[in-house]
């Protein structure tokens, strides 16, 4: 039986969110999950057939459900599979399969966790110092960027904007200039902005973590001030939910 999202969420993404930064307590503040011993001849033996397996369409939902088990084993996870011949274009392609699920938004639990099984490899990817470089200049996270545009409030959905944002917070939790200019250029705060309004609470938590890191850079905090409508904007955002507390108290009622 196909398990449903939920539990790959809360096995896989919530592990990264509890590590976030302290002002948001978001992404990850180490370079990569912690590995509690290094792997067995065995384990990269299955990890290198798993591998082999995303190339054929038959196995490969096995295969991403079995990889995203050893994200934790295996350190080096990320170059063996940024390096082996056709694996970042298979999961590529799971992504391109779900687009025409986008809109109208038909998307179920079940194509909903194949996908997020291979978002949690290209975060894997975007995570580990030897690959992250790579997969920034190859503009893979632009493939992401349309999980963002949804507008859909179903759990499949949510799950997906959330593990798409994930991504993004595995590239910018290392403070590099390149993948802040990169996320400016694309124009990843406009969608980072909109789920920071309309998202749920674990999407806005790892939205507002992105939009934090990029203002803690020069360029970022820049771009934002260089017009009054992106600077009102973005202002308008942030201080919405203290609005909204603002709004939830009850006045003190004297004796």
């Amino acid at each position: 039986m196909t398990q449903s999202p939920t539990p790959y969420f809360r096995k896989t993404n919530m592990m990264n969110l509890s590590a976030l930064g302290p002002a948001t307590g978001a992404v990850p503040a180490s370079p990569g999950p912690m590995y509690q011993s290094q792997p067995t001849a065995d384990e990269i033996r299955n990890v290198c057939k798993w591998i082999n397996d995303l190339l054929n369409p038959e196995s490969r939902e096995t295969a991403l459900n079995e990889l995203c088990n050893k994200r934790e084993r295996v350190p080096d996870l990320a170059p063996l599979l940024w390096n082996s011949f056709g694996t970042i274009s298979a999961l590529l392609q799971e992504i391109i399969n779900v687009y025409p699920l986008l809109n109208p938004p038909c998307l179920t639990a079940h194509q909903s966790n194949r996908l997020c099984n291979a978002l949690a490899l290209l975060q894997c990817v975007a995570s580990h110092p030897e690959t992250r470089n790579q997969f920034l200049q190859a503009h893979i996270p632009l493939y992401l960027y349309p999980f963002l545009h949804t507008g859909s409030k179903t759990r499949p959905f949510e799950y997906l904007r959330l593990t798409s944002l994930g991504v993004i917070g595995a590239l910018v939790k290392t403070d590099e200039q390149e993948v802040i200019e990169f996320l400016i250029k694309t124009e990843v705060i406009p969608l980072c902005l909109r789920i920071m309004e309309n998202g749920s609470e674990l999407s806005k938590t790892v939205a507002t973590y992105i939009l934090q890191k990029i203002l803690q850079d020069d360029n970022g905090l820049q771009y934002i001030c260089q017009t009054y409508d992106r600077f009102s904007h973005v202002a308008m955002i942030l201080v919405s939910p203290f609005l909204s507390l603002t709004a939830c108290v009850q006045p003190l009622v004297s004796l």
